[in-house]
């Protein structure tokens, strides 16, 4: 049985259409509608958790909507449908800046479809996950908290910090689109362009540096009991498989950071032997790496 992906829709009355015109097989999606931010905003708030994908219409680009969701815990992948205009207009101008804005302050992973387009619908919320399934904390502006009053802040005491969210909210999302589609599915047919090899210069060195940066955190947590370790790892592996990296480039990276310790640990007079111990890191990564490799090779009938 599959898994249907719940997209909730915010759109404006009447431009977009009825949930049949929008092109997703209901056996595969269900779909919400509304046309009210303040009762999409309690509705999306309340199944926040059930919610895999936000669709909403470019005239609903408020300026704080970013804020109210976030205020709320709502990290999701957005698709930002778009009514066609001639590209000279204002009106296409004020558009655009108002979803680079949006995109800016809210966390990057959101695609613009135009109306004519709707038919592709389907792709662009694919294309929506992926790019939000490819986020780490530091590899995209997270927003903070907005709360301009002590009781906004009490209210959401119980919220966790925003890159806690967005972990949680990718593992969600992964595990259900595992449970949805195998192994074999849309998620795991990567697009070529978010390939390492197929990046430009500064992209490269860009998405490297992160997963440095990531890898760092796995060995410093290794042997400290880090809670977060398992869930590092996944976004570590998850990040790699989405780029197309081999093994050869997880062991470049674990090698040039024992090299580091090396250097620090001499400089303290410390003997480097312990460093042995953190190949046992670099197994486990590669180990959880070619699992995810293994399973993505389509079964022979």
């Amino acid at each position: 049985m599959v898994v249907p992906l719940q997209i909730y829709v915010l759109a404006s009355s009447g431009e977009i259409g009825q949930e049949s015109g929008l092109g997703l097989a209901p056996e595969r999606y269900t779909v919400r509608m509304d046309t009210a931010i303040d009762s999409a905003l309690l509705a999306i708030g309340n199944h926040n958790s059930q919610i895999d994908c936000l669709v909403v219409d470019s005239t609903r680009l408020t300026d704080n909507l970013q804020q109210q969701l976030t205020a709320k815990g709502v990290l999701l992948p957005v698709v930002v449908l778009v009514a066609d205009q001639p590209s000279h207009t204002q009106a296409t101008s004020q558009t655009a800046a108002a979803i680079q804005a949006f995109s800016a302050a809210y966390h990057g992973a959101v695609v613009t479809l135009p109306l004519s387009q709707l038919d592709q619908l389907k792709s662009a919320i694919q294309q929506a996950i992926q790019q939000f399934l490819g986020l780490s904390a530091e590899s995209c502006t997270l927003p903070s908290w907005p709360f301009s009053s002590p009781e906004d802040s009490a209210q959401s005491s119980d919220l966790l910090p925003i890159p806690d969210l967005l972990s949680a909210q990718q593992e969600r999302l992964t595990d259900k689109l595992k449970a949805r589609l195998g192994y074999l599915g849309v998620y795991y047919k990567r697009n070529p362009d978010y390939f390492l090899r197929n990046m430009s210069q500064a992209d490269r060195e860009t998405l490297l540096n992160q997963l440095k940066a990531n890898y760092r955190k796995i060995i410093l947590g290794y042997f400290a009991n880090d809670p977060k370790l398992n869930q590092n790892i996944d976004a570590f592996v998850n990040q790699t498989f989405l780029a197309d990296i081999s093994v050869s480039h997880i062991v470049e990276i674990h090698m040039e950071l024992m090299d580091e310790f090396s250097k620090q640990l001499k400089l303290e007079g410390r003997s480097e032997e312990i460093l042995l111990d953190y190949r046992l890191t670099l197994i486990d990564v590669i180990a959880h790496l070619c699992e995810m490799y293994r399973r993505s090779i389509p079964r022979e009938p």
